[in-house]
């Protein structure tokens, strides 16, 4: 049911998951406001559309606010930083999940293991993305003009089960590479910060032009 939600994984969810919520969430108000001729869109209306959240393996942080280096990312970006509570994953946040996407194969190993008929729509964030670069998008049920949240929740659906189908399709990418996986940027620099948050974008912009062609 609506809107599309889209979880994310990390170890601690205070670095590379709330970096991935909060970009794929800018990345969807910024397709919304290019389909309204640049006009600001409300960060309600976009949730309404696409639902981008997160959680950890751990709960070492649980409550904490970002890492203060992943929140500067977040904002240079033009991103939401704010009102965010690191928490634990549980088998209820997989469950509501349309898509599942983790920083690194072992977490995603976590979720399947947690939830095995999530297996489907669960990737790393980095595969996903090597995988969605090579598919044919005309094939998807087609966008409107004004975008519904059943429709856009239509699209979603059918967008993971055609990566899935192209994951399951090739023997060269049935698993994810070790290229695919986040690099933990926890304890480091900005300039780590930075490329993890440039790797990032480049994985959830694809994916929110997919969806709000």
């Amino acid at each position: 049911m609506p809107p599309f939600t889209v979880l994310h994984v990390c170890m601690g969810n205070i670095c590379r998951s709330p970096m991935a919520e909060r970009l794929l969430s800018l990345a969807v108000r910024e397709r919304l406001a290019r389909r309204s001729a640049g006009a600001a869109v409300d960060a309600g209306a976009a949730d309404h559309l696409v639902h981008s959240h997160s959680a950890g393996t751990g709960a070492w942080h649980a409550g904490e606010e970002m890492n203060p280096p992943a929140a500067r990312q977040v904002r240079s970006r033009g991103g939401d930083a704010d009102d965010f509570g690191a928490r634990k994953l549980r088998s209820e946040h997989i469950d509501a999940a349309d898509l599942v996407l983790t920083a690194t194969a072992d977490q995603q190993e976590y979720v399947v293991a947690l939830r095995p008929d999530a297996a489907a729509r669960t990737f790393v964030l980095g595969e996903f993305a090597r995988l969605l670069a090579g598919l044919d998008t005309s094939t998807l049920p087609p966008a409107t003009d004004h975008p519904d949240p059943d429709t856009l929740y239509a699209r979603g659906v059918a967008l993971v089960a055609a990566v899935e189908k192209t994951r399951r399709g090739s023997s060269s990418t049935t698993s994810p590479l070790p290229t695919d996986d986040l690099d933990d940027p926890w304890g480091r620099g900005d300039q780590c910060f930075s490329r993890v948050a440039d790797e990032i974008e480049e994985a959830v912009r694809p994916l929110a032009a997919v969806l709000l062609p």
